[in-house]
This record gives structure tokens, sequence and C-alpha cells, in this order.
């Protein structure tokens, strides 16, 4: 493929087609690059990856039920669609963190949005470049010669999306500080200016869209090899499936896929998690204070509850998820704390920490003595007074962080070839395939 791309690019150049430049950027670029024991061909056009966070696969088939998403369902029904499993915890960190390394967290090392250090002892957001354990597909594409840009609703994300990635040839910048960006810190300045948008509010459509607007005008202008879209769960967490809010949302989602189809991009789409509805009929959240339940049967101080789900945005669940690790301060064994645990209504596993790290490939030193996670209902709390659920405004609680909130998908514009349409159908795929298919595993009209 290499020596095609050069004769091309010669020819090209020498008819007046290419600049010199180009010559010499084909002659310098790999056939191929390898990051984590796998092996991705250099791509030969644009190649988009869109992640919607907590895109559930009954967003995307209530809104085509409706018609309201035609450039995914030409995906599906041209290209290639599958549900597929995310990663363990299911939540945005993490799940971020296996797509771009192409790797679970065992690997990467990043086992929430939130853990407790083992290093310092100390609790901490893990949101710094320091936790991560491997070189991520974009740092290691970006330093053999390619254009990369990641760019983020989630300001939370940037320095782990960003890290290794080289800004004199690529950017990384996020939506939320979009007015903060400058060219040496995001290879951006004036970044709203240049997306034509004002700065959109955290809690909000718009800050994913803002997002979507940015990667559109990059690869217009900019043409980058690799890149690397992430969207907020704001809508998802406020709007249940086939809801109007819901519907319009995707619509404008779906319009931005097909805008980068038409500018001459391999667009490949997934999802970090899924999401579900964890209120009681009443409209109350579902939530097992399990902080609280230790205290009042083992006594205080001889447990700790971590929710790895906590990060900045509280507004979007009020620091609920489905999913908690729970370490000791005494002298306590598994079993006598998981039967505790267990005789909770809504309460799906309990798992001592080497037998957790095995089933869901989570690094053993990152996770508590247990883990915990509730069933499609049921989200885990600390302790009551803890948790202000005023913020959720009325709205029903939806979340995710379990075992049954992992459901995504994988959606391509263009096909898969054999080997991988053999694959896609030998085995549940994962969202963290996403690269290796859309670098190479399309039909050769596609490259």
């Amino acid at each position: 493929m290499k020596s095609l791309v050069y004769v091309l690019a010669v020819v090209a150049t020498f008819s007046g087609i290419l600049p010199t430049r180009a010559l010499a950027e084909a002659s310098q670029h790999p056939q191929q690059v390898t990051v984590n024991g796998k092996t991705y061909l250099w791509p030969t056009r644009p190649v988009v990856v869109v992640l919607l966070d907590g895109n559930d696969p009954a967003y995307v088939k209530a809104a085509m039920e409706k018609g309201m998403v035609p450039n995914m369902k030409k995906f599906i029904t041209e290209g290639f669609g599958a549900e597929a499993l995310g990663a363990m915890p299911s939540f945005t960190n993490p799940n971020n963190l296996s797509v771009i390394t192409g790797v679970p967290p065992s690997v990467h090392g990043i086992s929430g949005n939130y853990f407790l250090n083992p290093e310092t002892g100390e609790e901490a957001m893990m949101n710094r470049p320091e936790f991560l354990r491997t070189e991520s597909i974009l740092a290691r594409f970006s330093q053999a010669g390619a254009k990369v840009v990641a760019i983020t609703a989630k300001d939370k994300l940037t320095r782990l999306l960003g890290h290794g990635i080289n800004l004199r040839n690529g950017m990384v910048f996020s939506a939320e500080k979009a007015d903060q960006c400058t060219t040496e810190k995001n290879g951006i300045a004036h970044c709203l200016e240049y997306v034509g948008r004002p700065l959109p509010n955290e809690y909000s459509a718009d800050l994913s869209l803002f997002m979507l607007e940015a990667g559109i005008k990059v690869l217009e202008r900019e043409r980058p090899d690799l890149m690397y879209l992430s969207t907020s769960d704001y809508m998802q967490h406020t709007y249940a499936p086939g809801s109007k809010e819901a519907n319009a949302f995707y619509a404008a989602i779906d319009s931005a896929l097909g805008r980068l189809v038409a500018l001459g991009a391999i667009v490949a789409v997934t999802a970090d998690h899924g999401m579900n509805d964890k209120a009681r009929d009443d409209g109350s959240p579902n939530v097992v204070f399990l902080q609280d339940l230790l205290d009042e049967t083992l006594g205080p101080g001889k447990t700790k509850v971590i929710l790895p789900i906590t990060d900045p945005y509280v507004k979007h669940h009020g620091a609920l998820g489905s999913f908690a690790t729970v370490y000791f301060r005494d002298k306590l064994t598994p079993a006598e704390v998981m039967k505790i645990i267990y005789r909770q209504p809504g309460i799906q596993l309990v798992m001592e920490r080497s037998a957790a790290a095995r089933a869901y490939d989570l690094p053993a030193d990152r996770i508590g003595d247990l883990i915990v996670t509730g069933d499609r209902n049921t989200v885990i709390g600390t302790r009551k007074s803890e948790h202000d659920l005023t913020q959720l405004a009325g709205h029903r609680l939806r979340s995710h962080g379990g075992l049954e909130d992992r459901n995504t998908s994988l959606m391509f514009s263009r096909p898969l070839n054999d080997d991988y349409a053999a694959i896609a159908a030998s085995r549940r795929l994962r969202n963290y395939d996403v690269f290796d298919f859309a670098l190479n595993g399309l039909a050769p009209e596609a490259r």
C-alpha cells in the first residue's frame, strides 16, 4: 500500500496536481503502526471515530422508527451496524480510554472516573495522563507523522485523550473550554470564531453539537488523518429513548454524521456505555446507600465505599451509578461483607477483587476489596446525606455503570471486508474494536 501511495504521489507531483511536499509526506508515512499489540493500517483518507456518550442502542432504534436518522440507517443497511459491549465499569473515562487504546481497563489502567489511589491513599479524579499505563492509538499515529485531532464535549477527558498527540500537527480541545483554547495548549486559537458558534452550556445538547460542528470544520479545513470526537451524555441522562427531545438530538447528530461522510471521511460510530432508568414508580431515585448500610451493620469506619462515576458533572446523575467499590479498613472477611450487601434488593453482583479483575478485565490494584453492581434499575450511593438530588430538577434518574448498562453499538459508513465480517459473525463485538475495524476492516472500495 505504501508503494502504491508513493507512486501515485510521484505521478500527481510531476503532473502538477500535488506540491513536492506531498511526495515527501507520502514517502515518509509508514504502512502501519502497532499499538498495544495490535497493528493498524495507515489511513488513505480521513477516518473519523465518533463516540456518542450514553448511546444505548434504544435511542437510535427509536429515532430510526420515526425516520429521523437517515444517515445512521444508511450506515447500518449499506455499511455495517451491530450491537456491542462496552468495558466495565460502564463509565465515561474507562470506556473512552479503551476505545482510543484498543484494550480493556486492565491494560490501560483507567478504572473509573474516580478512584482511591493506592499509591497515596487519597481519592482522586482519573483525568490525569500519569494514571495511563499504555499508549493510545491517537498518540502513536501522531508520533508517526499523522495529523491527529481529538475533540471532546466534556473537558474532563481532554488531558487523557490528548496525551502524546503532537500539537504542531494536530489539535486537542473541548467544547466546554473552547473559549480558552491556545495554539500552544490545544493546537488551535480563537476556537469560537473558527467554529462559528457561541460557547455552549455544559448542561445542554449544544455542548455535543458544538463539538460535532468543530469536527466538521476541522475536517473541511485541515483534513486530518485521524479524528476522534466524543460527545456528552447529558441528553441521555435527561431524556428517555423515543422522547421528543432525544429524537431531535439524534436527528442533529445524524445530520452531522452525514456532513462528515460528504466531506470524504470514513466515519465510525460507537459509544462508551448505555443508559437506563434508575427510578421507582413514584419517580424517586432507586438507590442503595451502601456506606450507610455498611456503617449500620459493621460499624462506622470499617469500610470505605468509592463511587467511580463521580465527576464534575453531578447535575447529570447526582454521582449515582450502578457500580461501586468497597475498601476494608478493618479485619473483615469478604464473605461476611458480601452476605450483607447481597441481602439488599437491587444488587446484582458482589465480587472479590481478584475474581472481579479476571472476570471484567479490571486493574486489580485500582479497585476495592469488593466490587458491587446494581441491577438494571438500581444505583448505588454512599450516604444519603452526601448526594444532592435536587439538581435532577424533577427528571427521573437515568444512569449507568453496571453490567446492564454496557450495551452500545458499532456503526460504519462503509461495509466490512470478508475477514472482518467473519470476525463480526464469530463473537460479540466490543466498543474498543472500533479503530481496528475502521482502519483494518473495511471493504476494498472503502480504502
